[in-house]
């Protein structure tokens, strides 16, 4: 009898300890989970622009983006350089295109070094500038693995102090470093950057009809916010739309506010699609020159289903968090617009040598938007003389290097 409660109590003790040890093993394999999940606690944010000219349709207008002067530093990989096997019969400035998809920026946030591998697609595009360098580019940018260092301090590379692009370092994201390949050096920078143009569906259509400006949401998902910007003269007005979905007519803004107030709302409105504060800083910093320049012209807040759709991508390991916030700009081409251009164009064949380059400086001036405003005036144009003026001025302004 002793023997048989002897025994009872002896595997009483060692199924104890079994449950015990599988116990501890299930809590061990438990926080060993709970360690890597939260070792691989990467936050992913992304900012970038797409900028279209909307026909008198409202529609966008095919225009050659890339015609214009460059704006970014040196050391900025182009799709005219050599390398990674890239070869490309046209030069930038001779590519059309509906959009002109600028600066998107991939920021990383770890709480420690990790290596992460990044993708991202462009359909019905090509990517055209980036950096740092990546394995393979084309209609996809890949730049494989690369490691992201929160805290180092890298040297990272500089051309010329003023240029816009410096601006998106300005954040608390973690410096990225590239691998090189074929023996050149590796690429630090504080986000992976790049650019590209294509021709797709865009979300909104606008059309300016005399003072009034008729919108329409052309997807089913809703615009979270809309902003009608003016700049004339250097008198400044804009119009707030929040949660846009079908159509909608707003007056043309009035031209009594001022530069301060749009940001503020324009930065309120990049904060609550998910951008960090520095991140909205870095954004609007990076842009304000371009986005508030002379023109009347529509800022709207891409819906995330129409953003995964024109740029699909792939990071690894997946991040926690994927923000990715990208602007939309619509030019819209104004009355006086044609106006001034028309009498520039005018000018071009005065006896004086000196007016003639005024007027070829003042069309100049206005950059890659130069030829779709000379365009849409002659759609209009039926004097047979100003035809032929016109058309020589787009055939002047189309010349490429």
């Amino acid at each position: 009898m002793k023997r048989v409660v002897r025994i009872s109590i002896v595997l009483l003790i060692s199924l104890g300890v079994v449950l015990g040890v599988v116990k501890l093993r299930r809590s061990s394999h438990a926080n060993n989970k709970a360690s890597s999940a939260n070792q691989n606690n990467l936050v992913v944010h992304e900012w970038g622009t797409f900028t279209s000219i909307a026909g008198k349709d409202g529609v966008a207008l095919e225009w050659r983006p890339l015609n214009g002067s460059i704006d970014l530093p040196k050391f900025v990989h182009t799709m005219q350089q050599e390398g990674l096997g890239l070869r490309h019969s046209q030069t930038k400035a001779e590519l059309t295109a509906l959009v002109r998809m600028e600066t998107p920026v991939l920021y990383f946030y770890s709480s420690r070094e990790m290596n992460v591998s990044a993708e991202v697609n462009f359909p019905k595009g090509k990517i055209t500038e980036w950096y740092p360098q990546a394995r393979s580019v084309g209609s996809t940018i890949n730049w494989g693995n690369f490691k992201v260092s929160p805290g180092a301090a890298f040297n990272l590379p500089a051309d010329y102090s003023d240029n816009h692009y410096y601006a998106a370092r300005e954040t608390d994201a973690a410096p990225v470093q590239v691998c090189g390949s074929s023996g050149k050096a590796a690429e630090q920078e504080k986000f992976l950057f790049y650019r590209g143009v294509g021709s797709f569906d865009l979300p909104l259509s606008a059309k300016l009809n005399s003072q009034q400006i008729e919108l329409k949401n052309t997807t089913k998902d809703p615009i979270s916010s809309l902003i009608v910007f003016e700049n004339r003269g250097g008198k400044i007005g804009y119009q707030v739309v929040n949660y846009f979905t079908g159509q909608k007519t707003t007056e043309r803004p009035a031209l009594d506010d001022n530069i301060d107030s749009v940001i503020r709302d324009l930065k309120q409105t990049l904060i609550a699609s998910g951008l960090y504060d520095k991140e909205a800083d870095a954004m609007i910093k990076t842009w304000r020159n371009s986005w508030f320049e002379e023109g009347l012209r529509v800022f709207y807040v891409l819906p995330r289903k129409t953003t995964d759709e024109v740029l699909p991508i792939s990071i690894n390991p997946s991040p926690t968090q994927l923000v990715r916030v990208l602007v939309g700009r619509t030019e819209l081409i104004t009355p006086e617009m044609e106006k001034a251009v028309r009498k520039q164009v005018s000018l071009l064949s005065d006896a004086s040598p000196k007016v003639r380059e005024e007027a070829r400086m003042e069309i100049q001036r206005r950059g890659r938007f130069a030829e779709p405003i000379l365009k849409h005036m002659l759609d209009d144009e039926t004097e047979p003389a100003m035809r032929a003026r016109i058309k020589q001025t787009i055939a002047s302004v189309s010349r490429t290097d």
